[in-house]
């Protein structure tokens, strides 16, 4: 499928965040007109892509209306006042049931927000409804035996990747103007670059976990997707910020993530990732992340390339984490409800259940050294960049879903490992027609280096505004 450029600007539908939010201040656009124009669009499309597992109209509604009202009244908004946005359906959120995928949970209705959510409802953001994942969260592709697979707009027969499938759809596909997804190994990333959009995993601990359905304790990460790395800036905001009833929430004081105006880039130090990064790569896809090193230089920056030892350990090591800890996180219901599980996520966690405490003592070690030798590489550059995933959305049909994940994960899991925060921009189509991620990486706390470079790359490309035409409505 070709790609279209942004809407034109009579649309609501699919304009950047940042614009939407002065429209919806100065009464220029009405947030009840503007969600019902996301209602109709999820209404035409979600039978197509299956994006969404609930969708809540008179919430959402209800909601834009006390918006309205607020402007009118001249009222203290919100930092996202009227912005229609969705939640995985792993994030708790009272009043709309949460299924994380899972036969075993239809039915749930939470009573109590979680901390995301609360962060949401209190910057005024309107709630369109929970979006389809992996189940359990746990896998890379969103085939879902219990709710189907989520479809990639650019090619209803490709994944759009996970486990945060539906929020890539959702945002590609102007079916919301932001998702918040949980990113365990990549699953924010990942669904970014097969979608073209892009997605935040932030350092560990600056989003609160509570009330998000837990794969991985020492690796889960709430994030935000958008179009544009200001907008995903805008929704990080929101969102972050220390939680103490969340054990895993680190005391850092709120911030701002996008500096006004974006800080250029120049002399900024840039290490392209070769290795395995490169080797295990498509040609084509390696080639787009080069291309997108050679226009930063083109900015300014200072692009060299560069080796880190240490990254495949670091993906196996990630992977016993995971494994191991979602394994422990399932144990019962596994035991009980077995059939309640799909082959594929069984398989993993039976697989979580025969990691020694040996083996999980060894990647947690493994974890130090290679935090470590992260930390030391960093001391070198600003910026490490590899592209997201090695390959391009892969086919729904025919694909194996524990093998498909490995293949995604390969370049993601070892900065889930680090902890430190990772973003994907869209870089280019691949001769498919498909899109492809860039991958920036810094050190801990360092969101707003991410930004600055992902904006100012979005700045003279278009690929952020690309859109999979002959699908949308």
């Amino acid at each position: 499928m070709v790609a279209a450029d942004a809407p034109d600007s009579g649309e609501v539908t699919g304009r950047p965040i940042h614009e939407l939010a002065v429209m919806i201040r100065t009464g220029e656009v009405s947030p009840l007109e503007m969600v019902r124009e996301y209602l109709r669009r999820i209404d035409l499309m979600n039978p197509r892509v299956n994006a969404y597992i609930t969708v809540d109209p008179e919430g959402a509604i209800d909601t834009a209306r006390k918006q309205e009202e607020a402007v009118a009244e001249g009222k203290p908004l919100g930092r996202l006042a009227g912005v229609p946005v969705a939640l995985k359906d792993n994030f708790d959120y009272a009043g709309l049931p949460t299924t994380a995928g899972s036969a075993a949970m239809r039915g749930n209705m939470p009573t109590a927000d979680s901390a995301v959510a609360s962060r949401l409802r209190a910057e005024g953001a309107v709630v369109l409804g929970k979006l389809h994942l992996h189940e359990w969260a746990i896998g890379a592709t969103s085939v879902n035996p219990h709710f189907g697979p989520a479809r990639n707009p650019w090619d209803v027969s490709r994944s759009p990747g996970g486990s945060s499938g539906g929020a890539g759809v959702a945002v590609i596909g102007d079916l919301a103007a932001a998702a918040i997804g949980s990113d365990t190994g990549g699953s924010v990333r990942i669904p970014a670059a097969m979608c073209g959009v892009s997605g935040l995993r932030p350092t560990f601990g600056r989003v609160s976990t509570r009330g998000l359905h837990p794969v991985s304790w020492s690796h889960d990460a709430p994030g935000p997707l958008a179009r544009s790395a200001e907008d995903v800036a805008l929704v990080l905001e929101a969102i972050a910020g220390y939680d103490p009833v969340d054990p895993t929430s680190a005391m850092r004081p709120s911030e701002q993530f996008l500096t006004q105006p974006v800080s250029g880039i120049r002399q900024l130090r840039v290490g392209l990732l070769q290795g395995m990064f490169e080797s295990d790569a498509q040609r084509e896809v390696y080639a787009l992340a080069r291309e997108a090193c050679d226009r930063l230089s083109d900015l300014g920056a200072r692009v060299s390339e560069t080796v880190l030892s240490g990254a495949e350990e670091a993906v196996e090591h990630s992977s016993w984490i995971t494994h191991a800890e979602a394994a422990a996180a399932h144990r019962d219901r596994l035991a009980a409800q077995p059939s309640h599980y799909g082959g594929d996520v069984k398989r993993r966690l039976r697989y979580g259940l025969q990691i020694t405490g040996a083996q999980y003592a060894l990647a947690r070690q493994g974890g130090r050294s290679w935090r470590r030798e992260l930390a030391q590489a960093l001391e070198g550059f600003d910026v490490l960049v590899t592209p997201t995933c090695p390959v391009v959305a892969p086919r729904i049909d025919g694909s194996d879903g524990v093998e498909t994940t490995r293949l995604l994960t390969r370049f993601t899991y070892p900065f889930s490992l680090a902890n430190v925060p990772a973003m994907s921009i869209p870089c280019g189509l691949s001769s498919e027609g498909l899109p492809v991620g860039l991958q920036l990486v810094s050190g801990h706390w360092q969101e707003r280096r991410l930004v600055d470079v992902a904006c100012a790359y979005q700045e003279v490309t278009r690929w952020h505004v690309a859109r999979p035409s002959g699908l949308m409505p």
